[in-house]
C-alpha cells in the first residue's frame, strides 16, 4: 500500500484557524452559498468584534462562531425538500435574499414550492405552506440550530460558540427563531454573525452599498443597532469592502484569527474534527446517517486484514469519514429520490467525487487523501466515475475504501429499496470482482466479518 503521507512532512502540525477556514468550503455548498461565504462572513464579524472592544478570548469565541455558523444546515435539507418540494440549496440561497415584509415571504413560497411539479402539486402543496409556514419555519430552524451547537460541542469549543451557532436566527425586536429571544438576551456572538451573514448574501448578490442598505433597514428590527452602527463607521474604510471580492479573502482572514485560534492540534483533535465533519456529511440525507462512520468502521477492519500499518489505517479512516464530503453540494431532491435518475441527475450524483477531490485538496493535512478518498467510485475496468481511472491508478488505499462503501451501501436502506441482508450483499459484491471491486479487499472484508462477536447481530451495533 502507498505510504500515506503525515499530516505535514515537514512541521508535522496544523493550525486549528486554519483547518476550520479549510472545511468551511463544505459548509458552504451544503447552504447553496457562493464559495468562502463563511470566511467572508468572518472578515465582516471580526471587524464588528474589534470595532466594539471584545477581548481576545471573546475575538477567539466570535471567530469560530462565525466559521461554525451554518454547521448545522445539512441537518434540514432533506425536510426542506419534503415541505418545499423544492431544491434545498436553490431554496436555502434564494430564501437569504429575501425581505423582511409578509408580502416579500409569501412571494418567495408561492415562487420556490413545487417549482417543477404540476400546477395542482403546486397549489396543493402552496396552501398547505401558507396554512402550517410558521411550524414549518420553527421546526427547520430548530433543527438546524440545535444540530449547529452540537456539533461545535463535539468540536471541543464552548458554550459560547456553541450558544452563538444556536441562537443565529434570533432577532433583536425577538421575532425570530428558535427561541424568540430579544436583544440583550440574544448571545452577541449570534447577533454579530446574522448581521456578517445578510451583508455578505447581499453584497454578493448584488453590491456593498445595498448589504449596508439592507443592514439599515432592518436595525432595530433584525439587528442589534449599536453592531449597524459600528459596521456603517467600519464601511467608511474602502479596503474592508475591497477585500470582500479579493482572491485572497482566506489569507486575510487568516491574518485576523486570534493567537488563541491559531494553536496547534494534535492526532486526537485532529480525528474529533474529522468524527464530526463526518456526522455533518451524514446529516444531508436520512438515507446516509451513520454511513461515513460504516464504511470507516469497516475499511479499518479490511485493512487490519490486509496488514497495514497503524499509522497509515490512521489516515485510511480520515479519508474514508470524509470520502463523501462532496454529497454536501448535491441537491437532496436527487439524493433522496425514490425513482431511476435522469442523466442530468445522474451526472450531479458523480460530481459528489469530483467535490470530496476539490475539498479535500484545499486542506493542508488532507491533500493527499484528496485522491484516495474522492476515487472511491472509479472502476478496475475504467469505467467508473470522476476520471475513468485504469486499475494501475486505483491505489490499493482506495480499493479498500471502495470495497467498505460498497458494503455498506447494499446493507443500508436506500430511497429505492430496503436493507440487503450480508449474506445476499457478499454474494452481489462476488459478481462485481476486477471490475469495481479488488479480490483481495473482499476476501479480507469477509475474513472480517467472520470474526466479528457473535453477539453483534446488527452492522450498526458492530460499528
Amino acid at each position: 500500500m502507498n505510504k500515506v503521507t503525515p499530516l505535514l512532512p515537514e512541521s508535522n502540525y496544523i493550525q486549528l484557524s486554519e483547518l476550520m477556514l479549510s472545511l468551511t468550503t463544505a459548509l458552504d455548498m451544503t447552504e447553496g452559498q457562493p464559495p468562502e461565504h463563511c470566511i467572508r462572513c468572518c472578515w465582516i464579524g471580526m471587524h464588528i468584534g474589534e470595532k466594539i472592544g471584545l477581548s481576545e478570548s471573546e475575538l477567539h469565541d466570535l471567530y469560530f462562531t462565525l466559521l461554525l455558523k451554518d454547521t448545522g444546515c445539512s441537518s434540514n435539507a432533506a425536510r426542506i425538500c419534503e415541505l418545499y418540494l423544492a431544491d434545498d440549496q436553490e431554496f436555502k440561497r434564494n430564501f437569504k435574499t429575501v425581505g423582511t415584509s409578509l408580502s416579500s415571504v409569501i412571494n418567495f413560497v408561492i415562487r420556490n414550492t413545487g417549482k417543477n411539479k404540476n400546477w395542482l402539486t403546486r397549489i396543493t402543496k402552496t396552501i398547505d405552506i401558507l396554512k402550517n409556514g410558521d411550524s414549518y419555519a420553527q421546526e427547520l430552524i430548530e433543527t438546524r440550530c440545535s444540530r449547529g451547537a452540537d456539533i461545535a460541542r463535539e468540536l471541543r469549543f464552548n458554550e459560547n460558540v456553541a450558544l452563538g451557532v444556536h441562537s443565529l436566527d434570533e432577532h433583536w425586536d425577538g421575532s425570530g427563531r428558535p427561541e424568540n429571544l430579544a436583544q440583550q438576551n440574544i448571545p452577541l456572538n449570534s447577533r454579530i454573525a446574522l448581521l456578517a451573514q445578510v451583508i455578505d448574501v447581499f453584497q454578493f448578490e448584488h453590491n456593498f452599498e445595498t448589504a449596508l442598505n439592507e443592514a439599515n433597514e432592518r436595525s432595530g428590527s433584525w439587528f442589534d443597532p449599536t453592531l449597524v452602527s459600528a459596521i456603517n463607521e467600519i464601511a467608511k474604510d474602502n479596503e474592508f469592502s475591497t477585500a470582500l471580492t479579493s482572491s485572497n479573502i482566506i489569507d486575510k482572514v487568516m491574518a485576523l484569527a486570534p493567537a488563541k485560534a491559531s494553536i496547534l492540534i494534535d492526532d486526537d483533535y485532529l480525528d474529533c474534527i474529522v468524527f464530526a465533519f463526518g456526522k455533518i456529511i451524514d446529516s444531508k440525507s436520512p438515507f446516509t446517517s451513520g454511513h461515513s462512520e460504516r464504511v470507516a468502521f469497516f475499511t479499518d477492519l479490511i485493512a487490519i486484514e490486509m496488514g497495514v500499518s497503524e499509522e497509515e489505517r490512521k489516515w485510511l479512516k480520515r479519508a474514508a469519514l470524509l470520502h463523501d464530503v462532496g454529497k454536501l453540494g448535491v441537491s437532496n431532491t436527487i439524493l433522496d429520490k425514490p425513482g431511476k435518475l435522469d442523466d442530468d441527475e445522474w451526472l450531479s450524483v458523480q460530481q459528489h467525487a469530483q467535490f470530496t477531490k476539490d475539498i479535500l485538496s484545499q486542506i493542508t493535512p488532507f491533500k493527499n487523501l484528496s485522491n484516495m478518498a474522492g476515487s472511491h467510485h472509479e472502476k478496475l475496468d475504467g469505467t467508473g466515475y470522476p476520471n475513468k481511472l485504469s486499475a494501475e491508478s486505483i491505489v490499493l488505499s482506495t480499493r479498500i475504501i471502495t470495497t467498505a462503501d460498497i458494503f455498506d451501501a447494499i446493507t443500508a436502506e436506500r430511497p429505492y429499496r430496503g436493507a440487503v441482508p450480508v449474506p445476499k450483499t457478499l454474494d452481489i459484491m462476488s459478481e462485481n470482482l476486477n471490475t469495481a471491486i479488488d479480490p483481495e479487499c473482499f476476501e479480507a472484508l469477509k475474513r472480517a466479518l467472520d470474526k466479528l462477536p457473535e453477539e453483534l447481530t446488527t452492522l450498526d451495533s458492530a460499528v
